[in-house]
């Protein structure tokens, strides 16, 4: 069997406060989760459970915190922020008030042991798989490609960078690298693509990474 490379950053402890980019590609490159339609994305059934999943992890750990996300067709970014307590400990990062949780509301959340940002990724993408696939009677198949993307977010402007991104990346879906039909690739997402860019790159080079 094939070891794997991790595309983590090595001796990192993502348990610690701060604001993380994240990337998930679904497995098979399927377009699973909606269209982009005329530069805005349209949810279906299985895109509007990874919407829930995503705001569930919120709910769960108190320490968890979303800023902006988006669903594509057969990806997901975005911004998660771990804090010390479930208070906001990371100053200024948290100045958008888009698609955050507030932390102290919400029903039972998790406090006495702070998951990792992997395992936090982990525990999403386990409900979300097991809700979509009750959904199409596909019990036990894979819905996310096994790795997933980070990147540490470094300092505000890095921020405002990976939201416009974000935020911008319906409209830019026709130039998007993980659309296979627009002729610029096969849509993998391809560990050396999640590689690159990575907690290494410029903030410059952020967009640059994905499309």
């Amino acid at each position: 069997m094939m070891n794997r490379q991790s595309i983590r950053l090595r001796g990192y402890d993502y348990s610690q406060a701060g604001a993380y980019f994240i990337t998930l590609c679904i497995e098979n490159r399927e377009y699973l989760l909606g269209d982009v339609v005329d530069g805005v994305m349209q949810l279906n059934d299985f895109g509007k459970v990874i919407v829930d999943s995503w705001l569930w992890l919120a709910s769960r750990y108190v320490y968890v915190e979303l800023d902006e996300y988006v669903v594509m067709p057969n990806h997901f970014h975005a911004v998660l922020v771990i804090t010390d307590d479930g208070r906001n400990t990371v100053g200024a990062i948290r100045e958008s008030p888009v698609h955050i949780i507030d932390g102290g509301k919400g029903g039972s959340r998790t406090a006495p042991t702070k998951k990792t940002l992997g395992r936090l990724i982990g525990a999403f993408k386990t409900v979300s798989t097991k809700k979509i696939n009750q959904l199409r009677n596909t019990p036990a198949m894979p819905l996310w490609q096994r790795n997933y993307f980070e990147r540490v977010v470094r300092d505000e402007n890095e921020l405002r960078l990976i939201r416009e991104y974000i935020v911008n990346n319906p409209m830019r879906w026709q130039y998007d690298k993980l659309n296979g039909d627009n002729g610029r690739g096969d849509n993998t997402c391809r560990d050396e693509d999640l590689r690159r860019g990575g907690s290494r790159t410029a903030p410059t080079e952020i967009g640059r990474a994905w499309v």
